[in-house]
């Protein structure tokens, strides 16, 4: 395996489905409160390497059991075809993200209490997947991301159109790699080393290798006809019943996709959550303020503890 930036750590595989396999972190005590970081496109695990490490040891006697999944297609998962013809085939959905994630959650016998710290496409799929049982999300950290449909008062982004809607821009996205190298370089606003950019789109090189950013794309929902929007609604719906639970919001405001007008609605329905948004900081805000952000969520959580038998 390659050496990445900061990312000091061995990855397990699990064939989640019939010769695809999952790439995955599971890092810190296995009794350790179980944190679920569940990350979106184009990035994948290497985005949460500074929280795994700052909630993996034991400080003040306790560290975190911290779960990191790269989603199948992105990171160092698998990345299969989607023709109809292909073997293996995988549907690039996002139901198919949540049975992923529960496959993985009962593969490691995680059947209890759950933090979900989500970024991007990993707000939907971890809302998404909570909707089985929301009692078992006992905490949440939410950073830049969505579980309910667009805002009124924001435009869909036109470099996210030219993926989703045009052929010729998906052809150029697969092609060239763009999405994961554009990510790299204006995802944050402070310059990343070179090492680190590599890391973001590196392992997205080749048309094989770039078909899931593409593809999540592809699947953002924007209407009733959308195949993810049902899911998108429920998720929604049930987002102000978390609003009892401890809930830590970190939020890049020059973020060009998830701005404030999507803070606006995390706030909304979590009136009482603790809220840090940054005017210097963008889409990737643990990039940008990881410095600031991983002890304050380590402070959040460790102020925050899991109730005895919970």
């Amino acid at each position: 395996m390659r050496d990445f930036p900061d990312y000091p750590f061995t990855p397990h595989r699990f064939e989640v489905r019939p010769g695809i396999a999952m790439s995955f972190l599971d890092e810190g005590p296995r009794d350790g409160e179980v944190v679920v970081m569940l990350h979106g496109n184009p990035s994948w695990s290497f985005y949460w390497r500074h929280l795994v490490l700052g909630l993996r040891d034991p400080a003040a006697g306790k560290g975190y059991r911290c779960i990191v999944p790269d989603h199948v297609g992105m990171g160092l998962s698998d990345k299969p075809d989607d023709a109809p013809s292909a073997v293996p085939r995988y549907d690039y959905t996002l139901q198919s993200r949540i049975d992923d994630l529960d496959a993985l959650l009962r593969h490691l016998g995680i059947d209890g209490p759950v933090t979900l710290v989500v970024h991007d496409w990993g707000g939907m799929v971890g809302f998404g997947w909570a909707l089985r049982d929301p009692s078992r999300v006992k905490r949440l950290v939410i950073t830049n991301t969505a579980s309910f449909p667009l805002p009124a008062a924001k435009r869909f982004p036109r470099r996210l159109a030219m993926g989703r809607d045009s052929r010729l821009g998906g052809w150029l996205i697969r092609r060239f790699n763009l999405f994961a190298r554009g990510a790299a370089w204006f995802g944050t606003t402070r310059s990343l080393p070179k090492g680190v950019r590599d890391a973001y789109a590196g392992v997205y090189d080749g048309w094989t290798n770039a078909i899931s950013t593409l593809r999540f794309m592809q699947d953002i929902p924007l209407g009733e006809g959308d195949r993810a929007w049902a899911l998108l609604a429920a998720a929604e719906a049930a987002l102000p019943g978390y609003a009892d639970r401890p809930a830590f919001i970190g939020w890049g405001l020059r973020d060009f996709v998830f701005d404030k007008h999507f803070l606006a609605g995390f706030r909304a329905a979590l009136p009482r959550a603790e809220v840090q948004a940054f005017d210097d900081a963008g889409h990737y805000l643990l990039e940008d303020k990881h410095e600031v952000l991983v002890p304050a969520i380590r402070a959040f959580l460790d102020a925050h503890p899991l109730p005895a038998g919970a």
